[in-house]
């Protein structure tokens, strides 16, 4: 089936540059690349690494995967509520607030890891239900207007990004 990226709507640049960080058009193929990609680089991150920060003030390498799940879990209901047609207009959120709340340096990378797949498993099911009409819905978080499509397709470039953040900055 052919799933042509649909047009760009309102959408702020940092979305533009997660979507086009996906490293495919097809979003399941996508979210699995960038699974794939996520597993091999925190997977091999030792326990008493993982509290390690390139700079002071930024986040551990838990804290970023922690903020991976937590995101995805925003960006998953955002595109189902597009996608069942739901008029609201969804609230942005702090991704400095959530880190700094979600205790990630309390527990293990493993749990943490262990988390973030099962989080992926449920937004692979997500996105697997949506036909081509469901794919197209779009609708409103924060300034930003966004079809389904494109919100899976912003969860994998997301992880994109952080994984090309970590190669870069915490090896």
């Amino acid at each position: 089936m052919i799933d042509p990226r649909p047009p760009v709507l309102k959408m702020p640049p940092h979305f533009k540059m997660y979507r086009d960080k996906a490293k495919s058009h097809l979003v399941l193929e996508a979210l699995d690349k960038a699974m794939e990609r996520t597993e091999a680089l925190f997977g091999a991150v030792a326990e008493d690494r993982a509290f390690h920060r390139y700079a002071e003030g930024k986040w551990s390498i838990k804290e970023v995967l922690q903020h991976l799940s937590d995101c995805e879990r925003i960006f998953a209901y955002r595109a189902l509520c597009f996608a069942r047609k739901d008029p609201t207009v969804l609230p942005g959120f702090d991704e400095d607030l959530y880190g700094a709340t979600a205790a990630a340096d309390s527990r293990t990378l493993a749990s943490i890891l262990a988390e973030h797949r099962t989080v992926r498993q449920s937004t692979h099911s997500l996105f697997a239900s949506f036909d081509q009409n469901r794919l197209q819905c779009v609708g409103t978080a924060g300034s930003s207007t966004l079809s389904v499509q494109d919100m899976g397709l912003i969860i994998a470039g997301h992880a994109e990004h952080h994984c090309d953040i970590h190669e870069q900055r915490y090896l």
